[in-house]
C-alpha cells in the first residue's frame, strides 16, 4: 500500500484537531464560549490548528506518491488546493469564534466546530481521491457535517426550512452522481480515474460514458451552485447563520473545483460535453447575476453572487488546456479571499447575527470606516475590477477560453461582468453615500449594528491587503496553480 506518513501531514493535523474536538464535545458541552474575542475554547485553537495544517500543505507542495491501492494521490493539484481549504478553514474559523457566533445555542457550539473541521476534513479527502467511489465518499463526509450545521441557528425556523432543501438537493444531486458512477464503470469497467485516460467520453463513440461522465459531475455542479443545479444557494445562505453561510459559500467550492480540474484534465471529455459545461456556465452567469440585481437582503445576493461565479470557473474547465487548469484553480483561491472577506465585514456589522439589508450599509463610512473600506475591496474584487485579484482572475480565464475558441463564452463572461458592476457597487453606494442614524428594521425589529474592534479592523484589512496582492503580484499563487495544472495533463 506505500503508506507515507509525511505526505499525509495536512489530514493528520486535522485528524488530530478532529479528535480533540470529539473529546471536547463529550466533556465540555455546557461549558460557555466567550461571545466575543478569540473563543479560544472551541474555535479558537481549531483556527490554530488549520494554520499548522496549512503549513504541513506548503512543507508538501513539492512532494508526490499514491497511496492506498491507488486510491489516494499526492500531487501538486492535491496540496496546492489543501493549502486552500487549510487557510479558508482558519479564516472561517476566527470569523465564528471571534464574534461568538451569537445565534448558536451554547451547548451545540462544540458540535459546530467539529462538524466544520469534520467537513474541511472531508474536503481534503476529495482533494486527493482519484477513483470516483472514494470520490463520492469523500463529497458525502463533507456534505453531511454541512447537513448537520445548517439548521443549527438558534430559534430561527427559516434555519430549519433552508436545512431542509440543502439535504433534498444535496440527495438528489448524490443520486445522480451515483448513477454517473455506475454508467462509467458500465462503459468502461474502471472507476480508477488514471485508467480511465485516453478512453472514449464522446457521445458518439460511448454515449453512456460520456451521459455518466456529466451525471457523475452533477454532484459537484451543485456544490458549485451551477445553473441548473443552483436553487439551493440563496436560500440555504439566507437561512443558515451568517457564519455558516461564510463557510458554504467558499470552502465546498474548493471541493467541487478540484475535482472538476482533475476530470476535465485526466479524462478529456469531447466537444459535446465541453458544450455543455460551457452553456451550464453561460446560464449560471447569466441568472445569477440578473437575479442578484433584485436582492435586497446581501446574503441572498452572496447567493445568486456565487451562481455567477460558478459559471466564471467553467471558462477554464472547458479551455481543456493546463492554462485553464491552472485559471481554474487560481480563481477558486480568489473566490476563496473574496468572498471571506466580504463575510467578515457582514458577520462583524451585524454582531446579533440578524441578516442584513442594504438598508444596513447606511452611514457605514462614518459608523466603520475601515470596515467600509473593506467591503468596498471586496466588492470591486468581485466585479473584477483592478488592480484587485478579481480583475487577474478573471483576465487568467478569460485569456484561456478565447484561446481554445470559445470566444463567445468570453462574450458572455464580459457582458456579465458589466452586468454585476451594478449589484456589488451597489453595496459600495450605500456604505458611502446613503446616511442613516438608525439601523433599518428588518422582520419586525430593530437591531443595533455595533462599532467594530479594534482587532476586527486591523484583521479586515489583512483580508483586503490579500485580495490587493492578488491582484497586483498573482506570479507566486498562480505558478503553484500552473505547475498543479501542467502536472495533470497526460
Amino acid at each position: 500500500m506505500n503508506l507515507r506518513l509525511d505526505l499525509l501531514a495536512p489530514e493528520l493535523v486535522l485528524g488530530l484537531a478532529l479528535l480533540a474536538l470529539f473529546v471536547q464535545t463529550l466533556t465540555t458541552r455546557k461549558t460557555a464560549e466567550p461571545r466575543t474575542g478569540g473563543g479560544f475554547l472551541y474555535g479558537g485553537w481549531l483556527a490554530y490548528a488549520a494554520v499548522a495544517s496549512a503549513v504541513a500543505s506548503a512543507a508538501t507542495l513539492g512532494l508526490s506518491g499514491l497511496m492506498f491501492y491507488g486510491a489516494y494521490q499526492i500531487d501538486a493539484l492535491s496540496q496546492f488546493f489543501k493549502l486552500l481549504i487549510s487557510v479558508g478553514l482558519a479564516i472561517a474559523t476566527h470569523n465564528a469564534s471571534f464574534g461568538g457566533t451569537p445565534e448558536l445555542a451554547q451547548d451545540k457550539r462544540s458540535d459546530y466546530y467539529l462538524f466544520l473541521a469534520l467537513s474541511a476534513f472531508g474536503l481534503m479527502l476529495l482533494a486527493s481521491s482519484v477513483e470516483l467511489i472514494t470520490i463520492v465518499i469523500s463529497l458525502e463526509i463533507s456534505s453531511f457535517s454541512l447537513y448537520a450545521i445548517v439548521p443549527l441557528r438558534a430559534e430561527k425556523p427559516e434555519a430549519v426550512e433552508a436545512g431542509i432543501k440543502y439535504v433534498m438537493f444535496g440527495a438528489v444531486a448524490t443520486a445522480l452522481a451515483l448513477f454517473g458512477l455506475a454508467y462509467i464503470m458500465a462503459a468502461h469497467q474502471t472507476t480508477y480515474l488514471p485508467a480511465l485516460v485516453g478512453r472514449d467520453f464522446g457521445f458518439a463513440g460511448a454515449p453512456l460514458a460520456a451521459l455518466g461522465l456529466v451525471l457523475f459531475a452533477v454532484g459537484f455542479f451543485y456544490k458549485l451552485a451551477l445553473f441548473p443545479f443552483h436553487f439551493w444557494a440563496p436560500d440555504v445562505y439566507d437561512g443558515a447563520s451568517n457564519e455558516t453561510a461564510a463557510y458554504i459559500a467558499t470552502l465546498p467550492k474548493l471541493g467541487a473545483v478540484v475535482v472538476l480540474v482533475r476530470l476535465a484534465s485526466l479524462l478529456g471529455p469531447g466537444p459535446e460535453v465541453a458544450m455543455v459545461l460551457a452553456v451550464f456556465g453561460a446560464l449560471s452567469m447569466t441568472l445569477g447575476n440578473l437575479m442578484a440585481l433584485a436582492q435586497k437582503d446581501i446574503k441572498r445576493l452572496l447567493g445568486f453572487s456565487s451562481v455567477a461565479h460558478a459559471g466564471y470557473i467553467m471558462l477554464g474547465l472547458v479551455a481543456g488546456t493546463s492554462e485553464g487548469f491552472a485559471a481554474a484553480s487560481f480563481y477558486a483561491l480568489v473566490y476563496l479571499v473574496m468572498n471571506l472577506t466580504i463575510f467578515w465585514v457582514v458577520c462583524r456589522t451585524s454582531p446579533s447575527g440578524r441578516n442584513l439589508v442594504l438598508d444596513d450599509l447606511a452611514g457605514m463610512h462614518r459608523r466603520a470606516p475601515i470596515l467600509a473600506f473593506v467591503l468596498a475591496v471586496a466588492a470591486f474584487a468581485l466585479v473584477g475590477l483592478p488592480p484587485t485579484a478579481g480583475f487577474t482572475g478573471k483576465l487568467f480565464l478569460l485569456s484561456a477560453a478565447w484561446g481554445r475558441g470559445f470566444d463567445w463564452l468570453v462574450v458572455v463572461a464580459a457582458v456579465n461582468t458589466a452586468i454585476s458592476i451594478f449589484y456589488y457597487l451597489n453595496l459600495v453606494r450605500y456604505a458611502y453615500t446613503a446616511e442613516s442614524d438608525e439601523p433599518s428594521e428588518l422582520k419586525g425589529g430593530v437591531a443595533q449594528l455595533a462599532r467594530p474592534t479594534a482587532w476586527a479592523n486591523a484583521f479586515g484589512l489583512v483580508l483586503a491587503a490579500v485580495v490587493l496582492a492578488l491582484g497586483v503580484l498573482p506570479s507566486p499563487m498562480f505558478n503553484l496553480a500552473a505547475a498543479a495544472g501542467q502536472q495533470l495533463m497526460p
